[in-house]
């Protein structure tokens, strides 16, 4: 799995429209899933997310976890993380896991990330046209790729 945090001081998606999620101060959460990902990704993304010390102390320092911080959380789905661009310049997304894969993992994802958080977070719409809004607070921007962890 691989995954792009941007702390924001407020995110959401809207789709047809229609706000499907909205955000205060937090994380918003691009997610993109390959054939090979599986639940040992999303328990290892799981802890490193809500542990993950991006947000000021009362010194102004990167010191506090969105646990601590109180913080909400926006996951958005985007397969074109996977996206390829060694040859041309039209970017291949072979690695993207298909839907019967992808949904499914999306899902538990969002399920046990929400488990971890303690409560609620937004989504989007897994293969929607969705329109993603945000204020990135830093800016602060973080890639992590669950085949890179050690």
């Amino acid at each position: 799995m691989r995954i792009v945090i941007q702390r924001v001081s407020h995110a959401s998606v809207t789709i047809d429209g229609n706000c499907k999620s909205a955000i205060g101060k937090g994380m918003l959460i691009l997610v993109g899933i390959e054939e090979a990902d599986g639940q040992e990704d999303i328990d290892w993304l799981c802890k490193k997310i809500v542990n993950l010390r991006i947000f000021d102390d009362e010194n102004g320092v990167m010191n506090k976890s969105i646990l601590e911080d109180g913080g909400e959380i926006l996951v958005v789905s985007q397969f074109t993380l996977h996206a390829s661009t060694k040859k041309g310049n039209r970017p291949s997304y072979i690695k993207a896991a298909k839907p019967d894969v992808s949904i499914p993992l999306y899902e538990q994802f969002c399920k046990d990330l929400s488990s971890a958080l303690g409560k609620a977070i937004g989504t989007g719409t897994f293969g929607a046209d969705m329109k993603v809004e945000l204020l990135n607070d830093g800016p602060v921007t973080i890639c992590i790729d669950t085949k890179n962890k050690e």
